[in-house]
């Protein structure tokens, strides 16, 4: 089995690059991140062609999440559990925004999510990341059993690593690479989940994400932060996992490149 996990940045602008990317790649599994449209928007008719059904989970603004699967489509679930809201700028209130969905695919349960960005450190949206992290951790831990390939895959905005950002001196003082985003990051294998390490196609450091300002994609001034996590039975079963870097070349291209990870069930 092929699974695989991509912030497209707008399903709707990368269309073409999305189902260029599904011909020729063919995961069995794709986890999406950053839709940007709203549920009933969604190319399920384009994917369908294809052989995909997909569970999205979207209202039509910054965010939104799905799981495509052509391996079969069942126990759909939306949100974390207990997931907080964001209380945005001018709102009376907090808002649930649709940054996870699961669902179990060929056997495999896999949830797709986009951990919220934090923007400054100190800004209420920080704090919100960090809460967001906590339900994550508590949602993998009401959800794993023994014996079942269990994976979280998608953008977590955060660099495990110091070597996962092309220059640390450069995020001083920034978001993504806080201890307290790590720790919260960290603390997922304390469920039982360990990441699976992709190996890069080109270049020591496999990043997931090139800014698309300042030449940073052909500098290679990148980030790793698209990761995925599993448990000893999916983490068992892997055979190979890359960064498909070629996806992120040419124009009209996400500012993120596909993770993919090869399976052998049994």
């Amino acid at each position: 089995m092929r699974i695989a996990t991509w912030n497209v940045n707008s399903v709707g602008a990368r269309l073409p690059k999305l189902l260029d990317w599904l011909g020729t790649a063919e995961p069995d599994v794709l986890c999406l991140q950053e839709l940007k449209c709203a549920e009933d928007a969604f190319p399920y008719d384009e994917v369908g062609e294809l052989g995909y059904e997909a569970a999205a989970h979207g209202t039509g603004r910054w965010n939104g999440v799905a799981v495509l699967s052509r391996v079969g489509l069942t126990d759909v679930r939306e949100g974390l559990l207990d997931q907080p809201g964001f209380q945005a700028d001018g709102s009376m209130f907090e808002t649930a925004e649709p940054r996870a969905v699961a669902a179990t695919c060929g056997g495999v349960r896999v949830w797709s999510v986009y951990v919220p960005n934090g923007r400054e450190v100190g800004h209420p949206h920080y704090d919100y990341k960090l809460r967001w992290l906590d339900a994550l951790r508590a949602t993998a831990a009401e959800e794993l059993t023994a014996g079942t390939p269990w994976a979280v895959l998608g953008d977590f905005n955060i660099a495990p690593n110091d070597e996962d950002v092309w220059d640390i001196a450069a995020f001083e003082g920034c978001t993504h690479i806080t201890p307290e985003e790590r720790k919260a990051l960290t603390s997922l294998t304390e469920t039982g989940l360990a990441e699976v390490y992709p190996r890069a196609l080109k270049y020591d450091v496999p990043f997931t994400y090139w800014d698309y300002r300042a030449l940073r994609f052909p500098k290679n001034q990148g980030m790793r932060i698209d990761l995925v996590y599993g448990n000893e039975p999916f983490t068992g079963a892997v055979t190979d996992s890359y960064v498909d870097r070629e996806a992120r070349k040419g124009k009209g291209t996400s500012d993120h490149a596909p993770v993919v990870v090869d399976l052998d069930l049994g």
